[in-house]
Formats: structure tokens, sequence, C-alpha cells
């Protein structure tokens, strides 16, 4: 990370299950910064589920939504971002995310991940005869994405608070008082 960005939020991107949405909740309140989460604001504005915009419009609607509400997002302050997991594939996503956050990555392994959201039916990508062989396809198309990351936290075998704490030492690192 450059020392001449200005750092005025917090994005936290990988893959689903790695926990963005629970760390970035957390994270939030102990900054006292709003939470966002880019899959619930799409959900909002089409007035539809993931699952339902992924079957009925497709997925390149969906991450035409998730390219307008990143290009939104280059105007929010104080913002802890939770981003949807194929997010920073999307071009120029992650450009835009780097441009006014600090851009964290959660990272875990396939099986860790596959073990998290076996249970969860509105994951529309893991749909699949064989879920843990489509997340290994998916991880190694974004990983390249995800290692352009200001930060990498692995989330395996750490509780939402350790890994929370560990962002924010990094966002008070990235984002000393008084900045």
């Amino acid at each position: 990370m450059t020392g001449t960005r200005t750092i005025r939020n917090l994005a936290l991107i990988g893959f689903m299950g790695t926990g963005k949405s629970c760390v970035g909740r957390l994270t939030a309140e102990h900054l006292h910064l709003t939470y966002l989460d880019t899959d619930h604001v799409i959900e909002a504005r089409a007035g539809k589920s993931i699952s339902d915009i992924f079957q009925q419009d497709g997925e390149p609607a969906f991450r035409d939504w998730e390219r307008r509400i990143v290009e939104e997002l280059t105007h929010r302050d104080r913002t802890v971002i939770a981003t949807g997991g194929g997010l920073p594939v999307g071009e120029g996503n992650l450009d835009s995310l780097k441009t006014h956050a600090l851009v964290v990555c959660l990272w875990a392994s396939p099986e860790v991940i596959w073990e998290r959201v076996r249970g969860h039916a509105h994951r529309p990508l893991l749909n699949e005869p064989d879920p843990l062989a489509k997340i290994r396809q998916l991880l190694a198309v974004r990983s390249p994405y995800y290692h352009q990351a200001d930060v990498l936290v692995n989330s395996e075998q750490r509780s939402v608070r350790e890994v929370a704490m560990h962002v924010l030492h990094e966002f008070h690192l990235a984002h000393p008082a008084g900045r």
C-alpha cells in the first residue's frame, strides 16, 4: 500500500464463507463506522434475492449490479464494506475500492469454506453436483484478484472476534487517528 492513498473506508473481500459479513459488522461496531454489505444493497435495489437475480436475470446482470454499487462507494466515507465473493474479479472493481478503502482479503481453504457454507441454500454458485470442486474452481479464478488486496488475513481456526481484531489493527496502521 502506498502512503499517498487516502483511506476513508475499509473493504473486505474474499470468498463466500470466509467471514466478511460477520467480521465487517463487528469491525464497523468497534470503529463506530457504517456497515454496508454490497449483496444486501443489491437485493434491496433489485427487489429480489441474489439467488433470484442469478436464476431470473443471470450472473452477468448480478455482476452489473455489483459494478454500479462499487462506483457509488467512491462517494462513501467512514464505511466498512463487505463485498460479494466475486466482486473483485469485475473489471475495475478492485482498483475503484483501492481509491478510498483499505482492502482486506479474508481467506480460508476450500474445505473450511465448504464446511461453513454447506447448509446455506442461498448460495447460487454452489448449486452443483460437486460443490467442493466448484469452490476450488472459483478460488483458482479469483485468487489472483484476492491477492491484490492490501492485506490478507487467514480466517481459519480463528474466531470472528480474533479476525476482526486483526483487521482493526491493520486499519489503524493504514489510517492513524488524525489523518
